[in-house]
């Protein structure tokens, strides 16, 4: 997305397309539509060691990035991703230990960074608070020097197979943050089906679930929003990426399929549809790397950034999925084109974490309330 990429960005991109087309092309995915568990623990590990769970915790925390701007840098791998719709646990991990690392922690917590940073084990974001998400969201009880959580949060990304929780749920009806252990005692992750086969998504559900005072981390109105607009930003990239793979498989089917002894891309309506899916997508590349930018920089503006940014996103996920298929025809509705596993990840992208109409009035509850204006 970034138009202007320092050396070093660039060495990484390729790094990580390297990677990817050598471990994990769309022939490998589409193995693993198969395996409930998605990539083996290698992936994650070789993963890890490209830095991709590493560059929203500081040094000192054992993260790092390529450069002084993490989100951007994780940015260019997200949008990777896209491009060949990679499974595995991924946004759900660098959110956790983006939350981690922003606070002073228990000996445990330290260890849990550690194993995310190394590719070791993962985490997902439970966001059972006043978020988008399905279900009675989540509520925190008072019990002695702890808590008990109760209620249930649906199609929470990446949550089979993750080791860790970071639940964001309420109590008094204050937000709070807990981590929790998947295998602790009320506490469950149920797969749950999807129609992007590519992704891995479960309902997370706690039946007054035990947890210590000392699971409880940092201040959850500051931290939600900072995880939230990390999320979109990355969802917006993964989604940038897998439409500009799909756009370029679209123009490069156009120039060599023949109808009537001409390329079908030679004919109007069909120039003339290509032409608008590419300017939506140019501008959610544009939209994409400002709101990129912004949560980077924190600035005072950079939820409405980011949502503008997944509310456009959202829209020209579908016109992009749908326009394409109409190009490609008949073949396009088979099980062996992939068009349909882009279709499937940008349908379910443009919901995840929102969709264009929740964010659009997201974006309209953010903006200062200013006094009537009299009529004339």
């Amino acid at each position: 997305m970034e138009l202007r990429l320092t050396d070093e960005q660039k060495l990484f991109r390729e790094t990580t397309q390297r990677f990817i087309a050598g471990s994990c092309d769309l022939g490998v995915v589409r193995r693993l539509t198969e395996k409930p568990d998605g990539p083996d623990a290698g992936y994650l590990t070789t993963a890890a060691e490209l830095g991709w769970f590493s560059m929203l915790v500081p040094p000192e925390r054992g993260g790092g990035s390529v450069t002084d701007d993490g989100l951007r840098d994780l940015a260019i791998v997200a949008e990777e991703r896209g491009r060949t719709l990679q499974p595995g646990r991924f946004i759900g991990s660098n959110v956790v230990a983006q939350t981690l690392a922003r606070h002073d922690l228990s000996e445990h917590g330290r260890t849990v960074i550690e194993a995310i940073v190394a590719g070791e084990a993962s985490a997902a974001w439970v966001m059972g608070c006043g978020s988008w998400s399905p279900g009675t969201g989540i509520t925190a009880a008072r019990d002695g020097a702890g808590y008990r959580l109760s209620g249930r949060v649906e199609m929470v990304q990446d949550a089979p197979g993750s080791q860790w929780l970071l639940v964001t749920g309420q109590a008094d009806g204050q937000p709070i943050q807990f981590l929790v252990d998947v295998d602790s005692d009320g506490a469950s992750v149920t797969p749950e089906e999807s129609l992007d086969i590519t992704q891995r998504f479960g309902t997370v559900a706690f039946d007054r679930a035990a947890v210590p005072g000392s699971a409880v981390v940092g201040a959850a109105v500051d931290d939600s929003e900072l995880q939230f607009c990390t999320t979109l930003v990355l969802v917006v990239a993964e989604t940038v990426g897998a439409a500009d793979a799909l756009m370029a498989l679209a123009t490069d089917y156009a120039k060599v399929r023949t109808a009537f002894g001409r390329p079908i891309g030679s004919f109007q309506a069909l120039k003339h549809q290509l032409a608008d899916l590419s300017l939506s997508l140019e501008a959610a590349k544009a939209i994409a790397v400002e709101a990129a930018r912004s949560v980077q920089a924190r600035a005072p503006d950079c939820g409405s950034l980011a949502s503008i940014a997944k509310a456009w996103t959202s829209e020209m996920a579908v016109d992009v999925a749908q326009g394409c298929l109409q190009v490609f025809g008949g073949i396009g509705y088979t099980w062996e084109h992939d068009l349909h596993l882009y279709l499937r990840r940008l349908t379910v992208n443009s919901l995840l974490y929102g969709g264009a109409q929740w964010h659009r009035r997201r974006i309209w509850a953010s903006q200062p309330v200013t006094g009537a204006v009299d009529a004339p």
